[in-house]
């Protein structure tokens, strides 16, 4: 395993460098469900059931793991997966207090599913610390994160967080979908817990379902996650790990064309007289623009924006052609999102309007094409959508 530091070399060789019983340097797809055992209780190199342990997923969770700067990591079948494990640490009457405009499959299984478990949460405005400590009571045991949030890119102070969760003995927990490990490393400002949406930038191309989750050390969260993992079943299987270890390889060179790409987009749509407001922290007039430079690189790839009074939103997604009208985002193909009917949908209406997840918010995540391409189709869906 490489003990370089550069993460553009970490990213190919930190996790997996050779096979060794081969020497083969992809990590062999380890297409089993069960391993022979030489005598009772006496597992061929740790290994007994797939569902426990694979080796190929083994090599997934190292990877991120070492991405991350973690004790450990775990491949789950799902962003939603992973993310439902790491809830379940928590016990009937406990709180989690939550990044206003958290993922909307995040606030859906929070709401729908683990409050009939009694597992409580409290939407909150994270980027304002005073106002999340003022909410912290004794049954409140973690703090969830997005930064940026999905889809209105606000920002939260992670080692501010991280401060507020030691002082009050509860568990920090990151949302990294957005900047991954290649833009922003949540536990070295102190954060207990890192979960990815991996189906996203980490595998990169549109071809796999994935969640990765990364412990801190220090509380024992490791065991207790790995127990979860292994009780409840979710696990990643196999091939698409070997997908997903194949993705992260490239995963620098996508991201430096992504947010190149997203920066020159925002400045044209930030000039285009059919947008009223563009929402990306890399813009040194968004609110969260200082506070996300001292903590990522970048302002990263995702980025939203508002359509003015006078243009249909409907007649600007049946106008595009490079970009897609789809759920999902950070593969090689650019997407287009409507957050209010797709990924927002489970959040009732009102609270949207709240939020400021308006009917006119289009999200964008721009894919690795010809930034000449992706401009023209812009160009053309925002001409088509003048009423």
């Amino acid at each position: 395993m490489s003990t370089d530091t550069h993460i553009e070399t970490v990213l190919i060789h930190g996790g997996f460098d050779h096979d060794t019983q081969t020497g083969a340097v992809n990590v062999p797809i380890y297409q089993t469900s069960t391993y022979k055992q030489h005598s009772l209780n006496s597992p061929t190199n740790g290994w007994e059931y797939s569902r426990t342990g694979n080796p190929t997923r083994a090599a997934l969770e190292n990877t991120i793991k070492v991405l991350e700067g973690g004790e450990a990591g775990f491949a789950f079948a799902s962003g939603m997966a992973a993310i439902s494990a790491v809830l379940m640490l928590f016990r009937a009457g406990d709180k989690i207090l939550v990044s206003r405009n958290v993922y909307g499959g995040t606030f859906r299984v929070l709401d729908k599913i683990f409050t009939r478990f009694n597992l409580n949460y409290e939407l909150v405005d994270t980027g304002d610390l005073k106002k999340i400590e003022e909410r912290i009571t004794p049954d409140v045991k973690a703090i969830y994160v997005e930064t940026p949030t999905n889809p209105l890119m606000e920002i939260t102070d992670l080692a501010g967080i991280a401060a507020l969760a030691g002082k009050y003995g509860i568990i920090s927990i990151v949302d990294n979908t957005f900047m991954t490990p290649y833009l922003q490393r949540p536990l070295s400002f102190g954060i207990d817990i890192v979960v990815h949406s991996a189906t996203k930038y980490l595998g990169g191309h549109s071809d796999l379902i994935a969640g990765l989750v990364v412990t801190a050390a220090g509380k024992g969260l490791a065991e207790k996650i790995a127990f979860i993992q292994n009780s409840t079943g979710g696990v990643l299987q196999p091939f698409d790990s070997f997908l997903l270890i194949r993705g992260i390889k490239t995963l620098g060179v996508r991201m430096d064309r992504h947010v190149q790409n997203a920066e020159k987009l925002v400045d044209y749509l930030s000039a285009h007289q059919a947008v009223s407001r563009v929402y990306y922290p890399g813009l040194k007039e968004f609110a969260g623009y200082e506070l996300n430079a001292s903590q990522a690189v970048n302002g990263g790839a995702m980025f939203s924006f508002e359509l003015k009074k006078g243009y249909d939103v409907r007649k600007f997604f049946n106008s595009l052609k490079v970009f897609t009208l789809a759920e999902s985002l950070g593969g090689v193909e650019s997407l287009a999102c409507h957050p209010a009917t797709m990924t927002h949908a489970s959040i009732p209406a009102d609270i949207r309007e709240q939020l400021g997840i308006t009917d006119n918010l289009i999200r964008l995540s721009p894919g690795i094409e010809h930034i000449d391409s992706l401009i023209a189709d812009l160009e053309n869906a925002l001409n088509e959508s003048r009423r």
